[in-house]
């Protein structure tokens, strides 16, 4: 059985891949389903095969051996035959085939579907997966309990973090009376109590729900804090009931909460709608990055520090001139670029000895530091396969 790859890359695993040398490098991209009558009626695994079939034509018509071709897509129809793999896929899978290697993804986005040869792998298409930091944090909160979840540009997890569930659980686990609570929430942060402990605060008489809420949502905020959230600087979105949401701000000393809250009733929504939900709320949260380069790179659109000439973002890419590059999703220039005579060939198509130069500009400026954005044509900066900020 092949080695599955995660669905987010690790640095170490795509330069693994970009650094793949050898004679014949497969790399298939497909568009892929998670449930449906695409997953009913096979077409993944049909469309993989197809692709499969692809590669054996024109490796064939290479002048490749058919025992050679035959060796080499094996594992490749070997995955064919696993059922149950085609019924648990993402949006997106790669797979990267050479002579004795075969690694697959499943990818949390749909790239556009390809099958490149060449002499190493293609590997543009997982910078989404690479490139994309940003995370947060949500909290389901109502007065019947409380879930934390982290959740990245393409997936929510639960956080394994126990939380009292009622304001009923708090007096067990602080063994106090329900009025015990914090006597404000900004400012310095009182004591954090754990589950075995006190949580602090004044007190007196039999609270009104509004009170009640207030406790269990200062004992929830404390064990997060202690818990997940005292080193964080990640946002914090809130989901729960309109009227709830202002009360948790009232107990919440976390510096980050998100402005916009996700509200409605939200205990039996299942995780993939939630996270849905959540975000079209943070979206302007994780297209801060890319707004933030693009008007950079139009502030210096009329100096030397931008182009969109690929004879000069290539080389500048080796040589670690580049801040930020901007790709068109499915663009390739194919050539050679002789980095120690500096020297920059263009092949008007993919040749014997050909490389993709834009999935070379985009290795080296990952490997350097730089910030890689995919884009649609129509989102590009200038009218070209790509575009550069440069750093110098």
């Amino acid at each position: 059985m092949p080695e599955e790859l995660p669905g987010i890359l690790t640095k170490e695993l795509f330069k693994e891949l970009s650094n793949y040398k050898a004679d014949c490098c497969l790399s298939v991209y497909l568009g892929s389903h998670e449930s449906g009558v695409e997953v009913n009626e096979h077409y993944d695994m049909i469309n993989f095969k197809n692709k499969l079939q692809e590669a054996s034509e024109r490796l064939f018509q290479k002048g490749v051996s058919s025992d050679f071709i035959k060796t080499l897509l094996e594992p490749g129809f070997e995955l064919v035959k696993d059922d149950t793999f085609w019924t648990t896929l993402s949006p997106g899978f790669a797979a990267f085939i050479a002579e004795g290697y075969f690694k697959y993804i499943k990818m949390p986005v749909a790239p556009v579907e390809e099958l490149v040869i060449e002499s190493s792998f293609y590997v543009t298409p997982l910078i989404p997966a690479m490139a994309s930091p940003e995370y947060f944090y949500l909290l389901l909160i109502s007065k019947k309990g409380a879930k934390l979840f982290k959740a990245d540009a393409f997936r929510m997890q639960r956080v394994p973090v126990e939380l009292p569930q009622s304001v009923e659980d708090v007096k067990r686990l602080s063994g106090l009376d329900a009025t015990t609570f914090r006597s404000g929430s900004s400012g310095t942060r009182a004591p954090v109590a754990s589950q075995e402990g006190v949580y602090h605060g004044t007190g007196g008489g039999n609270p009104e729900n509004k009170d009640n809420i207030l406790v269990y949502f200062e004992a929830v905020d404390d064990i997060l804090w202690q818990k997940v959230l005292n080193k964080e600087n990640a946002p914090l979105l809130l989901a729960g009931v309109e009227y709830e949401i202002p009360i948790y701000r009232s107990a919440c000393d976390y510096h980050n909460v998100w402005p916009e809250a996700l509200t409605g009733n939200r205990e039996r929504q299942d995780a993939t709608t939630l996270y849905q939900d959540a975000m079209k709320v943070m979206q302007p949260y994780f297209d801060q990055r890319l707004e933030r380069a693009l008007q950079t790179y139009a502030n210096n659109s009329a100096n030397k520090l931008t182009s969109s000439i690929p004879a000069d973002i290539i080389p500048a890419a080796y040589y670690s001139q580049v801040s930020d590059l901007f790709v068109c999703k499915g663009e390739h220039i194919w050539g050679v670029f002789d980095e120690m005579a500096n020297k920059l060939t263009f092949h008007d198509a993919p040749r014997a000895d050909s490389e993709d130069l834009v999935d070379n500009a985009v290795e080296q400026t990952f490997a350097n530091g730089g910030n890689v954005f995919l884009l649609e044509k129509e989102k590009m900066p200038a009218n070209s396969p790509m575009a550069a900020l440069m750093r110098f």
